[in-house]
């Protein structure tokens, strides 16, 4: 299993997997072929179907470059290894391929080459099931971030220090922030709304406000185009901010109570990365919401005091009440329903954090039996599901739309 820093990587929105993935990978084809006379680029399926709206293409060409670089849209076909498929191809001054590249962007901004199981570098930790960590931590005394601290070094903590720096900048730039975010939508920025709201709201409400206010900061600044940390995608970023800026706040949380809960987030995405995916395109929302929502679910159960058995428990809710949830954005936008969905998520992980703590942290399904059904669960999903906005919300908007935005006629 790979390093927790292939899981928060820090950069620009709007999508891992359609807008970062694809510069790291045009990054890595221009470095192999800097003398290529121009370039052709094939976007697959999912890549494809919603690319335009992720800015799959914006990206690619901000390194390949405008003037040289045709992009062929093909939704309609596949690719046989991932639905975010890609083939970059290398021309001479005849037009003549002399070199080509196929890669798919398997969620989080990383990248699998066909026929590997993921990028090439090297693992850090030996156990890869949560029921192996579970009972190695139990055996040996510890607590999952010193785990991982054991298996990543010392040298983690630097990382995840600017891990939070930028995840709080993107919540402060977030609640600043207003109008409408780029797109054909006109979704407005709530953030500062609802921030401002929860400040004249009572004791019950200000909760429910004040991490939506947090989970509404990220995901617009995402949306945005702005600079956000996976976690584990850019479409479910503004889940573990939230949870932990609020956790913060209201139990004077040190900054190395927040690094050690990051820690343990991580593992428990890595996992879902490792055995599962983290991929919209591959198993739908539940792959991104879900897995965001189990690692901030088990970050606030340790910061609430909670044992490796409770965490583990919050983090099993946070993904099993996600099965089967779908990715079918409007208009193949990271906005609706992706930003509303990050607060939502926020708000169910401190509260299965604080339903785990009533409990001795036993249960029935573990952790590791819920990732093995999300992603039966995804592949079993139809593509129309799964990040192409062919089918759901997408279609209910694109209907609506084109009728007029009439609703009478119940059609």
């Amino acid at each position: 299993m790979q390093s927790i820093k292939e899981l928060y990587r820090i950069g620009l929105g709007p999508s891992s997997s359609h807008t970062m993935g694809p510069k790291f990978a045009a990054e890595r084809f221009l470095a192999a072929h800097p003398n290529a006379a121009s370039f052709r680029v094939h976007l697959f399926e999912s890549m494809g179907a919603t690319g335009k709206g992720h800015l799959t293409d914006w990206a690619i060409l901000q390194v390949l470059g405008d003037e040289k670089t045709e992009i062929v849209w093909r939704p309609e076909d596949k690719l046989p290894d991932h639905p975010n498929g890609m083939l970059f191809e290398a021309l001479d001054a005849d037009g003549n391929v002399i070199a080509d590249y196929t890669v798919y962007s398997v969620g989080g901004g990383a990248l699998r080459e066909p026929g590997t199981q993921g990028e090439a570098t090297a693992p850090v930790y030996g156990l890869t099931t949560m029921a192996s960590i579970m009972k190695h931590c139990s055996d040996s005394g510890l607590t999952y971030w010193e785990y991982v601290e054991h298996c990543e070094g010392p040298e983690i903590w630097d990382f995840l220090k600017e891990v939070w720096t930028v995840m709080s900048a993107s919540i402060e730039n977030g609640l600043s922030n207003q109008g409408v975010l780029p797109g054909s939508i006109g979704l407005r920025r709530q953030a500062w709304n609802y921030l401002k709201k929860s400040k004249l709201a009572g004791k019950v409400l200000q909760q429910t406000g004040l991490v939506t206010a947090y989970a509404l900061a990220v995901s617009e600044e995402n949306a945005g185009g702005g600079t956000i940390v996976t976690a584990p995608t850019c479409g479910s970023c503004g889940i573990v901010p939230a949870v932990l800026r609020y956790l913060q706040e209201q139990h004077d949380a040190t900054e190395t109570d927040i690094l050690r809960a990051l820690a343990t987030a991580a593992l428990f995405g890595n996992v879902i990365k490792h055995n599962g995916s983290i991929s919209g395109a591959e198993v739908g929302c539940q792959g991104e919401v879900g897995s965001a929502c189990s690692m901030a679910a088990a970050a606030a159960t340790q910061l609430l005091g909670g044992s490796i058995k409770q965490i583990e428990y919050a983090a099993e809710m946070g993904l099993e009440h996600h099965l089967g949830l779908t990715c079918d954005p409007v208009d193949g936008l990271v906005q609706i329903p992706c930003i509303e969905r990050n607060a939502c998520a926020a708000t169910r992980a401190i509260s299965l954090a604080e339903m785990t703590l009533f409990s001795d942290g036993s249960h029935h399904i573990p952790f590791d039996e819920v990732v093995a059904v999300m992603t039966k669960t995804g592949h079993d999903l139809p593509s129309l599901y799964r990040e192409t906005s062919t089918g759901g919300l997408a279609v209910a908007y694109a209907d609506r739309k084109s009728c007029g935005g009439c609703t009478a006629c119940g059609s």
